[in-house]
C-alpha cells in the first residue's frame, strides 16, 4: 500500500467516525434520559417554541445515525466491511443525519409571512 493522499483522507474518515458516535449518542442520551431539549431542533442558534414536541425525532435522528456508525466501525475494525462499502455507509450516515436534522429545525421553525402594514401597502400601490 502506497501511503498517498486518499489513503489519509481515508484515515481521517475512519478516525473521525469514533467522536461522531459519540457525540451523536451523547446527544440522544441527553434528549432521551436527561430530558434536555437545548440542542433539539436548532435554528441559527434558537430553540423553537415547543422543544419537547420535536425531542423524539431529534432523539431518533441522533439514535439511528449513532448506532449505524458504530456498526460501521465495528465492521471495519473485524474486517467484515471493504473499503467501498464502510465508505458509502459512513457517508451516506453523515449526509442524511445532517439533512434530516436540517428538516427538523425548519418544520420546528414555520415561516411567518408577516402582514404589510396600511402604510407598505400605500408606498407599493403608489410605486405601480
Amino acid at each position: 500500500m502506497v501511503f498517498d493522499v486518499s489513503v489519509a483522507l481515508n484515515w481521517i474518515l475512519f478516525l473521525a467516525l469514533f467522536p461522531i458516535a459519540f457525540f451523536w449518542l451523547r446527544r440522544a442520551w441527553r434528549i432521551m434520559v436527561k430530558r434536555d431539549f437545548s440542542e433539539v431542533a436548532l435554528k441559527r442558534g434558537e430553540s423553537p417554541q415547543n422543544p419537547a414536541r420535536y425531542a423524539p425525532f431529534a432523539a431518533a435522528i441522533n439514535l439511528i445515525g449513532g448506532g449505524i456508525v458504530v456498526f460501521v466501525i465495528f465492521g471495519i475494525l473485524t474486517a467484515r466491511f471493504d473499503f467501498e462499502t464502510w465508505s458509502a455507509i459512513a457517508g451516506s450516515t453523515i449526509w442524511m443525519k445532517f439533512i434530516f436534522d436540517f428538516i427538523l429545525s425548519r418544520q420546528a421553525h414555520p415561516m411567518v409571512l408577516k402582514k404589510r402594514s396600511k402604510q407598505e401597502n400605500a408606498a407599493g400601490d403608489a410605486g405601480k
